[in-house]
């Protein structure tokens, strides 16, 4: 975690001030956050699903990554009061609004695995 008043902490929220596209690919960004926004993009999950759906993803990163999100208020956190505790995520009507985007950057994606001559599901190591 890095100190908010480091220099590189100041030039990130000048950058997402100034910059919307900036501001959009901080909040979807990162390793996982597109695998979580792409399977809640189609419904709600329960927790265990979301794991169990993100092939490599670690609980802590899992659980980091969900409340960023949270945080964004692109997805919220349903409890439900039961024993054992149900924990649900789904988008919210603010995380529903990127459907187009998402679906844009994916379109996107795939078109240029397809220019580079990979194909989906392609590694690098193999």
């Amino acid at each position: 975690m890095r100190k908010e008043t480091s220099t590189n902490a100041l030039n990130e929220k000048l950058i997402n001030a100034s910059c919307g596209m900036a501001r959009a690919l901080s909040v979807v960004g990162g390793r996982w956050k597109p695998a979580i926004l792409c399977r809640l993009n189609h419904g709600t999950m329960r927790y265990g699903e979301l794991k169990k759906s993100i092939e490599g993803i670690s609980e802590r990163m899992l659980v980091n990554q969900l409340r960023e999100l949270e945080n964004d208020t692109i997805i919220e956190r349903i409890v439900y009061p039961e024993v054992p505790p149900r924990v649900e995520y789904r988008m919210t009507n603010l995380g529903m609004t990127m459907a187009p985007m998402l679906k844009a950057m994916s379109d996107w994606g795939n078109m240029h695995r397809e220019k580079l001559g990979e194909k989906e599901g392609d590694t690098i190591l193999k």
